[in-house]
């Protein structure tokens, strides 16, 4: 069985965000960069089965800037078996991304593809959603536990009311949650066999597919400052506080 991972490059998750003076977006500049958290869950889970005998062959696949081959590596050295970089300059909203991993879907024949169940920069949370309407495939988000067992997926995922459990046909889509693993850390040794592994880069064009972006960013702001904190004498300046100011009593 071949799984498919896409993986996205984002700002590291422990950088705090600086918006551009003219509000036109976020500040790149200097800035670490690392592996989407999620999409990390996801090579991890998709390393798992393979080393489970369940999988035979892991791809990785980032679509972005060349910089996204660090990325690539960083899911090669995790376990994944090769990666393919869909080479672009342009802004590429989850609809195109989505087209985009239909095209390699269909190109590759996986029977699984594992997403993380959004990207922390945009927090869209509509990729693996698209990519499954589009290629016609059953889907389960929010996955905290996958089992794959005689060509179809079980897998438990997060609701508001707890878990529900799917049973899925392959070839599927599943994204996933912050409770299905913990991923390793690469050691040394893999993040130089990663150098080897083969990474194979090809453009939108080349796949047949327009990504000229769908919706314009107007302007980004960052959140207003907390306002600080007030000091009352007794119970009743509070409770008049808490009616006549905060109304929510």
């Amino acid at each position: 069985m071949k799984i498919l991972v896409p993986v996205k490059r984002v700002v590291d998750y422990n950088v705090k965000i600086r918006v551009k003076a003219d509000g036109s977006g976020v500040d790149l500049a200097n800035v670490k960069m690392s592996m989407n958290p999620f999409d990390e869950i996801a090579v991890e889970a998709a390393v798992r089965l393979k080393e489970a005998g369940i999988a035979s062959e892991v791809v990785a696949v980032s679509c972005g800037v060349a910089a996204c081959q660090e990325t690539l590596r960083t899911a090669l050295a995790i376990g994944a078996d090769r990666a393919i970089l869909v080479d672009s300059d342009a802004e590429l909203q989850p609809l195109a991304v989505a087209k985009l991993l239909k095209v390699l879907c269909d190109r590759e024949q996986p029977q699984l593809v594992i997403c993380g169940k959004q990207a922390i920069d945009d927090d869209a949370n509509q990729t693996g959603q698209m990519l499954a309407a589009l290629a016609g495939w059953p889907q389960a988000t929010f996955a905290s536990k996958i089992a794959i067992a005689d060509g179809q997926a079980t897998v438990t995922r997060e609701i508001d009311g707890g878990l529900e459990t799917l049973q899925l046909a392959l070839p599927a889509v599943i994204t996933t949650d912050l409770r299905l693993n913990e991923p390793r850390y690469a050691t040394l040794p893999n993040i130089m066999k990663a150098k080897k592994k083969p990474l194979a880069t090809q453009t939108p064009a080349e796949l047949g597919v327009d990504v000229t972006p769908r919706l314009r960013t107007l302007k980004v702001a960052e959140p207003p400052s907390r306002s600080a904190g007030v000091k009352v004498a007794d119970v009743a300046e509070l409770l008049a506080k808490l009616k006549n100011e905060a109304k929510v009593i």
